[in-house]
């Protein structure tokens, strides 16, 4: 029943993300002012399903880690550093499809019975984020200071917010094990169907 649910969730998310439309809170301008680039850093990981999806992983498998917050707050300083090498002029090729990728690793690391070792765990946060990271950073390349600076706080602020709410909500169901195991493989396929609808997209289009 669980594995049935969680494929559910998987193909309904394939059809749901439309990875074009889904990372443009300011409607795909660069923003302009403090209040326009918080707005922006606060909207971007929740509208882009891909994103969303990997830090609900990472608030997952944090809450089978110890210390897992601090594991968590890797991920979102990793992004950072991400976002800032995008504003920076690095260039990833295809960085899209290592985004995806990186997605799908999360959610599948999610179906895992065992935790990660936490060098693992560690490794694996900080690839995922500086991924991400580099993704959520062509939102705001371009822009002047006030707002970039806004941006980060946003972003950082939504993601800490988001994977520490789903670390301790995960632990809170330690007790209720179907319920916790549930909750895990839904969150799973979630990460599995978003990033495989970035990748169907990108096969479907030739890009």
């Amino acid at each position: 029943m669980q594995t049935k649910i969680a494929s559910l969730i998987a193909l309904l998310t394939l059809l749901a993300v439309d990875p074009a439309l889904a990372h443009h809170p300011m409607g795909g301008e660069t923003p302009t002012t403090f209040w326009h680039g918080l707005l922006s850093g606060l909207g971007h990981p929740v509208i882009g399903l891909d994103h969303l999806a990997a830090v609900i992983a990472v608030g997952c498998l944090a809450a089978t880690q110890p210390k897992g917050a601090l594991l968590a707050a890797g991920y979102v300083v990793a992004t950072m550093i991400g976002a800032a090498a995008h504003i920076g002029e690095a260039t990833v090729p295809n960085a899209e499809v290592f985004v995806a990728l990186s997605v799908v690793a999360l959610g599948l690391i999610v179906f895992r019975k065992t935790p990660l070792r936490r060098d693992v765990a560690f490794a694996l946060f900080a690839a995922a984020g500086l991924l991400n990271g580099y993704a959520l950073g062509e939102a705001i390349a371009g822009a002047e200071r006030t707002p970039i600076v806004a941006y980060f706080i946003g972003l950082a602020a939504i993601q800490t917010a988001i994977a520490l709410a789903v670390m301790f909500g995960q632990r809170m169901l330690a007790e209720r094990a179907q319920l916790q195991l549930l909750a895990m493989r839904v969150i799973g396929a979630f990460a599995v169907g978003a990033g495989a609808a970035i990748l169907l997209q990108r096969y479907a289009t030739g890009a």
